[in-house]
């Protein structure tokens, strides 16, 4: 059986977005049992910069316990912290120095974040090296990705095969599985861009651990438009259209069958949906159950993976 791997980082707070196009995708491919799943939350990739240490502890609890309740099995994904296991960062020391400046200097995460300023850190460069000792400490045949996201990927077999040349053959050549291009959830507030889980507006931000009654007054507060006809057009009714998605995610029903109920009821009001809000409510709840344990627990949370060499 061929291994994928996965990461989570702990940073901001999961959304409904993170939910739609992360989590329920890998429940929905574990289910398959077409591949050895790892899911690894990468605590030193939130690092590059400057996290409290006891939110960051907390956060990371938080964040497993959510995807337990969204349905990720345990008996079917392995999950396991990345600091937990101290052969990741002594391989990406080793692979830094198989790393040329140009290639790290390339990719598109470190350009954004250092363009018009020489105040970052070291970190923000090497990152993409993490990223590849992350996937090859594990042997990962395919890393699901973006279109955008696939460069690292590429960096790690770029990283791995000159490597291997070196040294003989070490690691395995992973391949980047391309994720087909989803429903993208929109920020309630500015349906032009994404919902984010580091958004500064939290009005536009449905998290997966917001109460219900605060999920509704967001809703209630998305931006639409002022014409009160309901389709779907993403270019010119973005926040209609981002409703429409959210609904019909949520609830399986496609947007015709929707579009068409709405149109009837003079207007669009996700919050009444019920059967939409009652899936959002039961995951905050089970999630609240899995964290009461685990805030009582150690920080290194029960589902290790450990390559360890004879």
């Amino acid at each position: 059986m061929k291994r994928l791997l996965t990461g989570l980082k702990p940073t901001g707070n999961l959304t409904l977005g993170n939910y739609i196009g992360a989590i329920k995708p890998l429940v929905d491919l574990a289910n398959t049992n077409e591949y050895e799943i790892l899911l690894f939350v990468a605590d030193l990739h939130a690092l590059t910069v400057y996290q409290e240490p006891d939110l960051l502890r907390d956060r990371i609890k938080k964040f497993i316990a959510m995807y337990l309740a969204c349905g990720v099995d345990p008996s079917k994904v392995t999950i396991y912290i990345q600091s937990d296991n101290t052969y990741i960062p002594a391989i990406s020391w080793l692979l830094e120095c198989n790393t040329y400046y140009g290639e790290a200097s390339r990719m598109i995460q470190f350009k954004e974040k250092s363009k018009g300023s020489d105040n970052f850190s070291i970190g923000l460069l090497t990152y993409p090296v993490l990223m590849a000792a992350d996937i090859l400490y594990c042997d990962a045949d395919f890393v699901p990705v973006g279109v955008d996201q696939k460069q690292h990927v590429e960096l790690a077999r770029d990283i791995a095969i000159r490597f291997n040349k070196k040294y003989g053959e070490t690691f395995n050549i992973p391949a980047p599985l391309i994720t087909k291009a989803g429903t993208k959830i929109k920020d309630l507030k500015h349906p032009d861009k994404k919902m984010s889980k580091s958004e500064d507006n939290p009005s536009g931000v449905i998290s997966l651990f917001d109460e219900p009654s605060n999920i509704i007054k967001k809703i209630k507060g998305a931006t639409t438009d002022s014409d009160n006809l309901v389709y779907f057009d993403e270019e010119n009714k973005p926040g209609i259209s981002n409703l429409l998605n959210i609904a019909s995610v949520m609830t399986g029903r496609s947007i015709d069958d929707l579009v068409s109920e709405f149109k009837k009821e003079n207007g669009i009001d996700l919050s009444n949906d019920k059967m939409a809000m009652q899936r959002i409510k039961d995951a905050a709840e089970k999630a609240k159950k899995d964290l009461s344990g685990m805030m009582s627990a150690e920080i290194s949370i029960p589902f290790k993976y450990d390559f360890k060499q004879s």
